[in-house]
């Protein structure tokens, strides 16, 4: 281990050369350090104290830290429904920290130059997304929702060209891993049967190495991923996330959210509710998060296959056996969300029911999403968005529910607190930190950081944050600047 805490055991690196190219960063010109995630660097076993000083050349790429081996990932992905060859462009991944308690996670720096996946582009990332990628991945986690996690930005001291200068940078990003289900569909197209089976080898001993002794471990496999993928896209909807392009490259196999490129939270619930700027017919709506899951998640069943069952047809049956298996893994887990956010911890039949109900005068009344639910939580008709006698008639099926649960009113206010965040990166704060951070003023962006690390506190600094915008029926657009 090195000084300031480095601790690489670098595996995807001792793969075949199919799967990466070994590449150095591009070196930054004046680096700074401009947001650092302290804690974090903890948990990884990091030395904060000397990387607040010596950071900005380690994650600008300047200075290539003991123990790393620098490569750019080959992956491929369906974007918007359509295939095409990708890989790392702008993304190099420092090397693999083993953390204090065993954990093995990718260091990897975004933005730090041209690889050989950067299909004509600059391989350089500007200030503004990087921040807005920590800023919503460190919400993410908050919430308690699986994710990437940021451990530093660094502006680099050059401007990036867009469609204006800008001042560029580069982002720390810390995943469990990289592997995508794009990763799985390039050596698909591109490799042998036998890359196939030692990159999904290497997936299962990484991340589930519980299969590996299973009679069909590739089934296995895909049933696991299967399975942590409709619990993270529950969890997104139960919070009103909507990710924003949910291309295949975007969905990793250890169940994490990567990539906050056109993300954002919904304010008014409406399931068609679409932010990015160039999804013009709503593939990626709040909506359609699911079915996008399973059409992601048979692209990844296709290339695993031949793995699966030496005759086709068979290993095609049983993937598709596998998929089925989705609405109901999704709707179970969204059903037990919805109870916890409605202080219900037994079960009756008519549950889906009173949930419906009261998404569809959530719609109806064009009610704010969170607010709503920290409304009832608070346990007060009147602090919630809704109103009128179909909300009132709904509040009183709600309250004769709670009734028939041997709970006292603090145990359901406790539960309902540890499901209901108070507080979500709304899109117009996330707006005003980063105009502040583009100024030289991080206060804005750090109290922001500071109130989305604890979404589940009611405390009363919160309050401020649970205000809509001056103009909330603005369309609001996101762009794919991460």
């Amino acid at each position: 281990m090195t000084k300031t805490g480095w601790n690489f055991d670098n595996s995807y690196a001792r793969l075949p050369g199919l799967f990466y190219n070994a590449v150095m960063p591009t070196a930054a010109e004046a680096p700074e350090l401009v947001v650092f995630n302290e804690p974090l660097a903890r948990l990884l076993g990091l030395d904060a104290d000397k990387l607040v000083t010596e950071g900005a050349e380690i994650f600008s790429g300047n200075n290539i830290p003991e123990g790393a081996e620098p490569l750019a990932q080959a992956y491929a992905g369906h974007q918007f429904g359509y295939f095409t060859m990708l890989g790392d462009g702008r993304a190099i991944l420092l090397g693999e920290q083993m953390t204090p308690d065993g954990k093995r996670v990718d260091i990897q720096l975004k933005g730090a130059g041209r690889t050989p996946y950067s299909r004509g582009g600059d391989g350089r990332a500007a200030l503004g997304p990087m921040l807005r990628e920590y800023i919503i991945s460190e919400a993410m986690h908050g919430l308690g929702i699986p994710t990437t996690r940021s451990l530093a930005v660094v502006n680099t001291g050059e401007e990036v060209v867009r469609e204006e200068m800008l001042p560029g940078a580069v982002l720390t990003r810390i995943a469990d891993s990289h592997l995508r289900v794009g990763t799985f569909e390039y050596v698909a197209r591109f490799g042998k049967t036998e890359d196939i089976r030692m990159l999904a080898d290497y997936a299962i001993k990484r991340h589930y190495p519980q299969v590996e002794n299973v009679d069909n471990r590739y089934l296995a496999f895909l049933q696991e991923v299967i399975s942590r993928q409709a619990s993270l896209i529950a969890k997104w909807q139960l919070v009103g996330f909507i990710h924003g392009v949910m291309n295949t490259d975007n969905m990793t196999i250890s169940g994490e959210t990567i990539d906050y490129g056109p993300c954002a939270f919904m304010d008014t619930y409406d399931p068609a509710t679409v932010f990015s700027s160039i999804d013009h017919q709503g593939r990626y709506a709040y909506g359609n998060q699911p079915y996008i899951a399973v059409w992601n998640l048979a692209r990844l069943a296709e290339s695993l296959v031949p793995l699966i069952h030496e005759e086709q047809e068979e290993a095609i049956k049983l993937a598709e056996n596998a998929l089925s298996k989705f609405p109901s893994l999704f709707e179970s887990q969204m059903l037990a969300g919805y109870r916890a956010k409605l202080g219900i911890l037994n079960e009756e039949e008519k549950d889906q029911v009173l949930v419906d109900e009261l998404l569809e005068l959530m719609q109806k009344q064009k009610a704010d999403y969170t607010n709503t639910f920290r409304g009832l939580t608070l346990q007060r008709m009147e602090s919630t968005p809704l109103s009128g006698k179909e909300f009132k008639h709904w509040y009183e099926k709600w309250q004769a529910r709670l009734e028939r649960q041997e709970r006292t009113k603090e145990a359901i206010q406790a539960q309902m607190k540890a499901s209901n965040p108070t507080v979500i990166p709304r899109n117009h704060r996330v707006e005003e930190a980063l105009a502040a951070a583009m100024d030289g003023n991080n206060a804005v962006m750090e109290k922001l950081l500071h109130i989305l690390s604890n979404p589940y506190a009611y405390e009363a600094a919160q309050e401020e944050y649970c205000t809509l915008p001056d103009k909330p029926d603005e369309p609001y657009k996101t762009y794919c600047g991460t």
